[in-house]
């Protein structure tokens, strides 16, 4: 994929994302590579690679990287899951994170329509935001 310009090469390679432990009551956000560009803010369209496992057993349900190509989409305007909407304003671009998403905040204990159901575990590069 394209980098900003300055950032870490390992953004280059999907990473390898393992189940969570325990009860996931918060969203929690953990930096796990620190970007040097702006901060994301609600509003803008992030282009971003992930990786989306379930936290329970860190079986993959959905993946850019297999798709070959960074997905794109407004953040903070309520077009996407509350974990991400809440867990990515603020990251600088450049940067990985984990998300570790209660149910509440991505799409609720019911799987329907071929969606995940219980906590999330996402690990997202964000490359570009305008």
């Amino acid at each position: 994929p394209q980098l900003p310009e300055g950032a870490d090469p390992a953004l280059g390679t999907k990473p390898t994302v393992a189940a969570g432990e325990g009860e996931l009551t918060k969203l929690t956000v953990t930096p796990l590579i620190e970007g040097t560009g702006p901060a994301v803010t609600a509003g803008q369209s992030i282009t971003t690679n992930y990786v989306g496992v379930l936290f329970a057993n860190g079986e993959q349900f959905d993946s850019s990287w297999e798709r070959g190509e960074p997905a794109t989409f407004p953040i903070g305007v309520g077009q996407v899951i509350e974990g991400w909407d809440k867990g990515l304003v603020g990251v600088k671009v450049g940067s990985r994170v984990q998300l570790d998403i209660p149910a509440e905040q991505a799409y609720g204990n019911d799987a329907a329509g071929g969606r995940p159901a219980g906590p999330l575990r996402f690990v997202v590069d964000i490359l570009a935001a305008q």
